[in-house]
């Protein structure tokens, strides 16, 4: 640019005369000075353009957030909408599809698979099943934390996977999975990222005693074909599994209880400070209009909820255990005579 400059100036003005006029010298000089600094800045610029291009994206994703204004939510639901940005995968026209982050929290034989597949039968609710029951994926704070942003992220692929769309995304977590040993860690996890809490106990704890030593013989014993089923789609795989009838140890019996009771307790105590519903198996299964109240709770479009699941233990307790006697003299008189009564 500068030489371009010098070169106008030889053809069109005698360099000689230029020398004797200090206007002329003044002249050229702040055009020089010109020259140079537009010269610098086109350098600049060049020289920015490939941070700009690496963080179009950025901005691009920011703007997605700004952009988005859900019609119909309370303002106190603001910090509970998300807008994931997957890395594998474009959501699209559901970009502006605030999404809300739960975790179903119980123990092991308590309804909570039966409870998932209602979740699931929702065209917006992706939970992803027992994530946690993978060793690897909670052998420390970082693998949980690193699980759950993918989850939460739309990263994670299952069969309950609706992605795109999915107004609520979580999964459910055994609280012997990592959880209780962790659990300032994941409770302050929860309250930054504004996950939602869905405890899930069953209130008789007898019948879930029942249910895990079924469950247990099941696995060794294998009555239905060889396999081994947790869960069952039809009555007639259900009234085989129902015949087993477990016999009871009553000198570990109270203890046991009394530990599942005190799990349960802490459990609720350390995620009081989340957003959280506690839910009763007995319940759901008696009051269907329960799952209202659940959907109100994730604040989804209400829908009817259905699951292929079929329920193992229908008879009476006293029919479901062999040493019933022994079991009935060891509770009478105890807080937990009640679990005698009903199931």
């Amino acid at each position: 640019m500068i030489q371009q400059i010098l070169n106008l100036h030889k053809d069109s003005v005698d360099i000689k005369s230029i020398k004797k006029s200090p206007l002329t010298l003044r002249l050229l000089a702040v055009l020089v000075f010109l020259a140079a600094v537009y010269g610098i800045c086109i350098c600049s610029i060049n020289l920015e353009q490939p941070w700009v291009r690496k963080n179009t994206k950025l901005l691009e994703l920011r703007g997605v957030n700004q952009s988005c204004h859900p019609s119909g939510v309370e303002e106190w639901e603001v910090p509970y909408l998300h807008y994931p940005q997957p890395k594998t995968y474009s959501r699209e026209e559901c970009a502006c599809n605030p999404v809300r982050f739960f975790s179903i929290l119980s123990m092991q034989r308590s309804g909570s698979g039966w409870f998932e597949t209602l979740l699931n039968s929702h065209i917006n609710v992706s939970s992803n099943g027992e994530i946690f029951s993978v060793a690897k994926r909670r052998e420390n704070v970082s693998s949980i934390l690193k699980t759950m942003d993918e989850v939460y992220n739309l990263d994670w692929f299952s069969s309950a996977s609706k992605n795109e769309c999915s107004a609520a995304v979580g999964y459910k977590w055994m609280l012997n999975q990592g959880l209780m040993d962790h659990h300032k860690e994941i409770v302050e996890y929860f309250q930054r990222k504004r996950v939602s809490a869905i405890f899930l106990f069953r209130r008789n704890l007898l019948g879930r005693v029942v249910s895990v030593l079924a469950n247990s013989y099941d696995k060794d014993a294998k009555p239905l074909n060889g396999t081994h089923k947790s869960h069952v789609h039809s009555t007639i795989e259900a009234k085989v599994l129902a015949k087993y009838r477990p016999r009871i140890n009553t000198t570990l019996l109270m203890p046991e209880l009394k530990r599942i009771e005190e799990t349960a307790t802490k459990a609720i105590e350390y995620f009081k400070n989340t957003r959280h519903i506690v839910l009763y198996y007995e319940d759901l299964v008696k009051n269907r209009t329960k799952l209202k109240d659940v959907q109100e709770f994730l604040r989804l479009p209400y829908r009817e909820l259905h699951s292929r699941q079929v329920k193992i233990h229908t008879a009476p307790l006293s029919n479901q255990i062999e040493n019933w006697d022994e079991v009935q003299e060891e509770l009478k008189g105890t807080p937990y005579q009640s679990f005698l009564l009903s199931d």
